[in-house]
């Protein structure tokens, strides 16, 4: 089976284009929703977050996103820190999951494919690329936050050309072009690929 990664920057769709996959029958592996479970039900790992980022860290045993990520995206270090502990746990389930499917390909969707090292377990890696802009928009729209909130989280992430250029494929989500026909040509291209 071929292993495909999904990656691209806040903002940039590639939920969206993961979502297409799974409608086309192509199984998806969702990262940032798996790291949160695992930061929910993982108590040795809960045990680390409080340690590195006080008691409140959890409410009522659920991770406070919020106190979290005010820390996080104003401190390199506390984002590195949370990302030593939270990348290695999600790796492995992400290997796991991966193991257990029998499609011609999956997608390990994920925002940090090549900062994780996710790249050394993948054939391909899609990148979704969207102009800044954009995605500075669908943010504060989605998530209700300012346009500094979400600066400071792009800021924090691989610069998006450098990213793209990594990337096997690319899909771009402008708005100007239509993103369906585009999933659906790599679909038909990575069912007739092979391993390299």
């Amino acid at each position: 089976m071929i292993r495909v990664g999904l990656t691209g920057g806040i903002g940039s769709g590639k939920s969206t284009v993961a979502q297409v996959f799974e409608v086309l029958g192509i199984p998806v592996f969702y990262a940032d929703d798996e790291a949160k479970k695992i930061l929910n039900e993982d108590e040795e790992l809960k045990e680390q977050i409080v340690k590195n980022f006080g008691g409140e860290s959890y409410v009522d045993g659920k991770l406070n996103r919020s106190y979290i990520a005010s820390i996080v995206f104003n401190d390199k270090a506390k984002l590195e820190i949370l990302n030593s502990l939270t990348h290695p746990a999600t790796l492995k389930r992400g290997e796991e999951w991966m193991n257990k499917q029998n499609t011609p390909y999956a997608i390990h969707e994920a925002a940090l494919v090549f900062e994780a090292n996710v790249k050394e377990r993948l054939d391909y890696v899609i990148g979704v690329f969207s102009l800044e802009e954009l995605r500075i928009k669908r943010v504060m729209e989605r998530d209700g936050i300012t346009r500094d909130e979400v600066m400071k989280r792009i800021k924090r992430q691989m610069n998006e050309d450098e990213k793209m250029k990594l990337c096997d494929f690319v899909l771009i989500n402008d708005e100007q072009q239509l993103l369906l026909p585009q999933v659906l040509k790599l679909h038909e291209q990575l069912l007739k690929s092979k391993k390299f």
